[in-house]
């Protein structure tokens, strides 16, 4: 039987993107999540595969992708920078935030290749990817914030209690979009299943190794990873 790594030299990919940015293990400061919102990750690309030796080989490719989130959390003594009336308010906030990650990028993966079968193959590696465009913004809402004193530590409980609301103007708005970076690499593993000669299926599991946020941003503690899943479909290009 034809092996599949002599059959798709070059195939088009259409998947869509499940996922979210995080940290590595949820911090006490997040107590609850009230809801996760899908959004539009769609992601189109290109890939080529070179075979090395028997059932080993690489692909690369280019690929064209949206990654985003939205959810509402519930947190406690979580520390913020928010915008309220116009007045930019520092301090820790307890009460539910809505956040809101939107990323446009080119991605390209280099991955080895193992094919498990004729329809199966294994592919893992890293991939480089430039934010084409970013938005991470939101609100907190229904709340307090103990805003923090000129002077006092970033941690500090004791400032002056100001209460947040539901509605727009009564809430508090952040926008960090500006802090984020414009380049981002990881490592990714994926999985193809050849249907026929032409058709597919593939999932893959893309795993970013540095946070989306530049170096010098001090905002949110914990690094924030981009962490997403994809299945989608592959066609046989030639």
């Amino acid at each position: 039987m034809e092996q599949i790594s002599t059959r798709l030299p070059v195939s088009g990919t259409s998947a869509y993107n499940l996922g979210g940015t995080a940290p590595i293990g949820l911090p006490a400061t997040i107590r609850t999540l009230h809801s996760y919102t899908l959004q539009p990750n769609f992601s189109l690309g290109i890939d080529a595969y070179h075979p090395l030796s028997g059932k080993w080989g690489f692909v690369g490719g280019l690929h064209f992708e949206n990654k985003g989130m939205k959810i509402d959390a519930g947190v406690k003594n979580y520390y913020m920078r928010i915008v309220r009336g116009g007045e930019e308010l520092k301090g820790i906030f307890t009460g539910n935030v809505v956040t809101k990650v939107d990323m446009s990028l080119i991605t390209v993966p280099l991955q080895a290749t193992y094919d498990i079968c004729d329809n199966l193959r294994f592919k893992l590696g890293p991939y480089v990817s430039y934010v084409t465009s970013k938005k991470f913004e939101g609100w907190a809402y229904d709340g307090y914030l103990r805003r923090q004193e000129e002077g006092h530590p970033k941690g500090d409980p004791t400032g002056q209690k100001i209460k947040l609301g539901h509605d727009e103007g009564e809430r508090g708005d952040y926008d960090f979009s500006d802090d984020m970076r414009n380049w981002q690499v990881g490592v990714d593993f994926g999985i193809d299943w050849r249907l026929n000669n032409r058709w597919g299926l593939c999932a893959d599991l893309s795993w970013g190794l540095n946070g989306i946020f530049k170096k010098d941003f001090e905002t949110i503690e914990q690094t924030m990873y981009p962490i997403y899943g994809s299945v989608g479909i592959t066609y046989q290009l030639k």
